[in-house]
């Protein structure tokens, strides 16, 4: 008798989802959930907030991570912020938690 083998399919699509920079949504769900059009997610990638994957038919994909950076450029750009610099902030905000996550991680390691 051959023992059965887990299913890793249905793991690793677990794992996907779970993974804040997985590139789970289409253009026109993650304008939805933003509140925002499309031409604005275009206008953030042409401005090099976010860069999205493209699907095999070459469509925009979004990953979580990519929609919060989209998220807090358009509160910026609501208060009146030009979209470049919107754009120059929150990629400076990303940095800057990013530099604080390592030097959490490092002092913890010690």
């Amino acid at each position: 008798m051959i023992p059965e083998q887990p299913d890793s399919t249905a793991s690793n699509t677990a794992d996907k989802f779970d993974d804040e920079h997985y590139p789970a949504y289409t253009m026109g769900r993650a304008a939805e959930m933003l509140g925002s059009t499309q031409g604005f997610l275009r206008s953030l990638g042409e401005a090099g907030l976010i860069e999205p994957q493209r699907s095999a038919g070459g469509h925009r994909r979004y990953s979580r991570h990519q929609l919060r950076l989209a998220g807090r450029a358009r509160e910026l750009v609501d208060q009146g912020t030009p979209i470049e610099a919107a754009c120059r902030i929150v990629t400076l905000e990303d940095q800057l938690h990013e530099a604080q996550r390592r030097n959490s991680e490092h002092r913890c390691s010690d």
